[in-house]
């Protein structure tokens, strides 16, 4: 018996795409090439792999044990690869993502350390939302992902690298409305104000609505006991901030986007909530099969080491916010 490598991807495309036609897309192939393949690997197997129906490709009991295999020896391969690639530390190409609400904010100091410590880095950057990221990462297209906790999909290993508070953001008079309860303010307190967030689907926007206490059962702009409102339909903190900066509403805005983010949009206002402070713990996630974790260890030290320094300015340099109570 001789199976080849070449005919377990083709496999396990055709069990993917249940189609001849879509799976030799998918490994740019001819279909009749994968077919024949596919008809060879029967042969050597001696069983079916597959019921060929007109319209649909279905596992036959064997072919999905033997899928069982094919998937191992898929993430065998990948492990080779990735010892090889990453033998002697961060060196070579790097696929690195990254959420929406950390990129613009993170990457240029990071890439620019990364580059001084090794000019021949390739790093190739995937911005997206955590769930296509963690996505990417467990189909092995991304060798690590930059993304806030909790992450609980089975198969990955998550580092934090820093925490990374909330502040309220809004325009001079939605702060000054209020008044003396900016002093002692919690995120909850906000559920009578008018609250701008992301659209559905950032990381983001599901902390905000937990540290709100709000639940899902209130749509884009819906009311909420008659005072307030959600609206999810940013796509983007830029945008968000400029429509908090005209007077539409408040918003949680990151310490790392803080400052950036300001200075794009001179008429938001920032104060800070009352200890303990909200926020979110920013990781680097890799899958747990990845062989060698030096070059997870260079990274994650990086990627601390300017997350760490930049919301350190933020506190520092507080931007006219409002201190925390007791401070």
């Amino acid at each position: 018996m001789n199976v080849t490598l070449r005919q377990l991807t083709y496999f396990r495309a055709l069990a993917a795409q249940r189609h001849f036609g879509r799976a030799a897309e998918m490994v740019n192939v001819s279909q009749p090439a994968l077919s024949v393949q596919i008809r060879e690997m029967e042969a050597q197997l001696g069983k079916p792999l597959v019921e060929r129906q007109s319209r649909d490709v279905v596992l036959t009991p064997f072919g999905r044990r033997i899928l069982e295999h094919a998937e191992r020896v898929h993430q065998e391969m990948q492990a080779l690869e990735e010892a090889a690639r990453w033998e002697g530390g961060l060196s070579g190409r790097l696929r690195l993502g990254i959420i929406p609400t950390l990129a613009p904010y993170l990457l240029p100091d990071t890439l620019e350390l990364l580059r001084s410590r090794d000019i021949s880095l390739d790093v190739q950057v995937l911005e997206g939302k955590t769930a296509r990221l963690l996505a990417d990462l467990q189909a092995g297209h991304l060798d690590a992902a930059v993304v806030a906790l909790p992450v609980e999909e089975a198969g990955l290993h998550a580092e934090a690298l820093f925490e990374d508070r909330f502040l309220l953001a809004g325009s001079p008079a939605r702060i000054a409305a209020l008044g003396a309860r900016v002093e002692t303010l919690r995120p909850d307190a906000l559920v009578t104000s008018p609250l701008l967030l992301l659209e559905d689907g950032h990381c983001l926007t599901e902390q905000a609505l937990e540290l709100c206490h709000l639940g899902r059962g209130l749509g884009r702009g819906q009311a909420r006991g008659g005072a307030g409102r959600i609206d999810m339909g940013a796509s983007s903190l830029a945008t968000l901030t400029r429509l908090v900066a005209a007077g539409f509403g408040l918003t949680l805005m990151p310490e790392l986007a803080a400052p950036t983010e300001c200075r794009a949009a001179p008429g938001v206002e920032l104060c800070r909530f009352a200890k303990p402070e909200p926020g979110r713990r920013i990781a680097l996630v890799r899958r747990k099969g990845t062989q060698g974790s030096e070059w997870f260890s260079d990274l994650a030290q990086v990627l601390r080491e300017v997350g760490e320094r930049l919301v350190a300015a933020t506190r520092e340099d507080r931007g006219g916010a409002v201190p925390p109570a007791g401070d």
